[in-house]
């Protein structure tokens, strides 16, 4: 990936880590079926009535916006409701680089170099080690709907690049005016018109800037350059910066909200950028390298013996 992109790639992982601290703060306001309908609603309804369709077949937008919208950030809305950290639903949610990948090679014929799976396996290794330190601190349901979601999300990474869509912000409005209905709905159904209706009935100025940051800033902004990575590069070599998240997510939290952040998990952060470094480095530099190396060992492996 071009220097840029990798930099956009970072500045997307520091906006979703912050996202899951405001994202924990949103639901003691919000139930959290309503709050992801009011999350795609900002987006896609304003918007909808002022932007072109979106170039691609509609099929692929109700795919990611069902995929996308209501399945991963639905579950990822009920596990954290449930009881699951900030931080560690910003750990956990990363998984979805493997799912990624495993999706790519199946529905998309990739296959990921040698040495961009090490870097997975290191990243991973990070991610082990951080929940291991974190611990499940909630329900093992609540744990599950979160890797539900990270499974969710590497699907509809592979699906928008599937669809390959040539205008990034028209794509994303589209997805996003999929999911209100669907989740308000079943709001309705699961939380209940009461629950619902008193929510929106007491909203306050830091709820609706919650709402306004999660749906404009990590959604709008978040998935269109997202998506825009997508359209550039193999799913596998984008989805591996997501594994920047639980490293703002986890500081974000413990600076926030007061979770805690050991020095395993500090250890664990690094091995997870070490990982995305070694992912990110093209083949061919590694092969540049190994060049010169092999050149200056060859005449030493050649060179004689000096006799004593």
């Amino acid at each position: 990936m071009a220097p840029r992109h990798v930099a956009l790639a970072v500045v997307i992982a520091a906006l979703w880590g912050l996202n899951f601290v405001l994202i924990k703060v949103g639901l003691h306001d919000f139930p959290p079926l309503l709050f992801c309908a009011l999350r795609f609603a900002v987006v896609a309804l304003p918007a909808v009535f002022f932007i072109g369709p979106p170039r691609v077949a509609w099929r692929w937008v109700l795919a990611v916006g069902v995929v996308l919208g209501v399945v991963k950030f639905g579950l990822l809305f009920l596990g954290m409701h449930a009881g699951m950290p900030a931080g560690l639903s910003s750990l956990v949610l990363q998984g979805q680089a493997g799912f990624t990948a495993l999706f790519a090679a199946g529905l998309l014929r990739e296959r990921p170099a040698p040495l961009r799976m090490a870097g997975l396996g290191v990243a991973f290794a990070g991610i082990a080690l951080a929940a291991l330190d974190h611990g499940v601190h909630g329900p093992a349901g609540a744990f599950a709907l979160v890797i539900a979601a990270a499974v969710a999300w590497g699907l509809a990474n592979v699906l928008t690049r599937k669809a390959a869509p040539p205008d990034a912000l028209r794509w994303m409005v589209w997805v996003s005016a999929v999911p209100p209905l669907p989740l308000l709905g079943l709001s309705l159904l699961v939380e209940g018109p009461t629950e619902d209706w008193a929510a929106l009935r007491g909203i306050t100025w830091g709820g609706a800037g919650v709402v306004l940051y999660v749906g404009l800033i990590s959604t709008l902004f978040g998935f269109v350059a997202w998506s825009h990575l997508l359209s550039r590069y193999d799913a596998s070599a984008v989805a591996p910066y997501s594994l920047l998240v639980p490293m703002f997510g986890m500081s974000s939290a413990a600076l926030l909200l007061g979770e805690r952040f050991s020095l395993t998990a500090g250890a664990a952060t690094v091995l997870v950028v070490a990982g995305i470094g070694l992912g990110a480095v093209p083949a061919t530099a590694w092969a540049r390298l190994r060049t010169p190396l092999r050149r200056a060992a060859a005449p030493a492996a050649g060179r004689p013996a000096r006799q004593g």
